[in-house]
This record gives C-alpha cells, sequence and structure tokens, in this order.
C-alpha cells in the first residue's frame, strides 16, 4: 500500500498547541451579548482544536482543519457554570474531564444525571438533549469530541425555555444567538 509523506509544514499544519489556542471566535467580540447570556448555551472559555471548515456554532478559528467530520475542543467553565440543554441532531458529542467534576444531565426535562470526575467519560448520542455544569470548587475542564458527517456541524437545537431566558437579556440578544446557526426547538414536534 503506497502511504502519504508529510512535510515539516504539513506536520505543523496537523499540530495544536495547548498554551496557542485561542478562544472560541463566535459572538468573542459581540457588544450585544452579555456574558451571562452566553453562560446559558456556552462554556465560559471555549477552545476549538480542530474544526472542519464548514458552517457551525463554534465559529471558524481552529488550530487544524478537517478530521473526517471531527470537531475538537477544550472548554473551561467556572465553578456553577455550563451550557444548558441542547441536541445535536445528527452527531455524537462525546465528553472527558480533563480536570475536575461535571454534572451532565440529559432528557427534555434534564430527568437523567450523571457526575464525571477526571478522566471520565460520557458520550452523548445525536437527538437527545444534555446539558452540563461544572459542580467542583475551582475551574473544570473538558475535552469534547463532536463526530458524524463534514457537513452535519450545525445541527444544533436548543429548547425554547433556553431562548426565552437569552432573550431576558434584552432587545436583540436573542437574535444575535441565531445568527450563529443555533434554533431554539428542542423537544417541540415540529409539522412535517
Amino acid at each position: 500500500m503506497k502511504t502519504v509523506q508529510m512535510t515539516k509544514e504539513d506536520v505543523a499544519n496537523r499540530t495544536a498547541r495547548f498554551d496557542k489556542l485561542q478562544a472560541m471566535s463566535t459572538l468573542k467580540d459581540n457588544p450585544i451579548v452579555p456574558q451571562a447570556a452566553k453562560d446559558i448555551f456556552l462554556a465560559r472559555k471555549i477552545m476549538p482544536i480542530v474544526l472542519e471548515q464548514t458552517q457551525n456554532a463554534f465559529g471558524s478559528l481552529a488550530a487544524i482543519y478537517g478530521a473526517s467530520g471531527l470537531t475538537m475542543n477544550i472548554s473551561v467553565c467556572p465553578p456553577g457554570q455550563g451550557p444548558g440543554l441542547h441536541a445535536h441532531h445528527k452527531t455524537f458529542e462525546t465528553f472527558f474531564v480533563l480536570k475536575g467534576s461535571f454534572e451532565f444531565y440529559v432528557n427534555d426535562d434534564a430527568s437523567e444525571k450523571v457526575t464525571l470526575n477526571q478522566w471520565d467519560t460520557f458520550s452523548c448520542p445525536p437527538g437527545v438533549c444534555r446539558g452540563f455544569r461544572n459542580v467542583a470548587s475551582e475551574d473544570s475542564v473538558l475535552l469534547t469530541v463532536i463526530t458524524g458527517g463534514v457537513h452535519d456541524r450545525n445541527d444544533i437545537s436548543l429548547p425554547p425555555s433556553i431562548g426565552k431566558a437569552i432573550d431576558a437579556y434584552g432587545p436583540g440578544v436573542l437574535d444575535e444567538v441565531k445568527k450563529i446557526g443555533l434554533s431554539f426547538d428542542a423537544g417541540v414536534e415540529t409539522a412535517a
């Protein structure tokens, strides 16, 4: 079998250095959406490692581009913070705790819960509402891997209640959030 050879530049383009990772570009400098509104649906700090160069809610900034539909990022959440319920309709989302503890909750009513500590993993299948929050007394760090089709990056929706909570931060805030490609119909049956 013939193999592919990588140049020094190829290797550099496929390498991510933790100390060089940058925070997610989506809504980063948006003056309309306050941090408290972002905290409802995003981890406080998300550092994309690998992204496809397709439309996605994580922005377009990453250390590595293109890995057959894989998205990988590191999230840092202060105590008590983490994204609320949301669903990925076509992709798996797998979480690996690097530091601290997170409580994950699933289903439309968040009825099932599991707490993960350092080195624990939870993999959520497509179509299930999930959310998580840091339950440690200091910042917790999470590696998130999203897998699926290359063009399935923008498959995220949130329950209408999350949209209402974001909208409560003032005129135009929810509209700005919708611009990144999120919908607020998770758990809601829609007519075909």
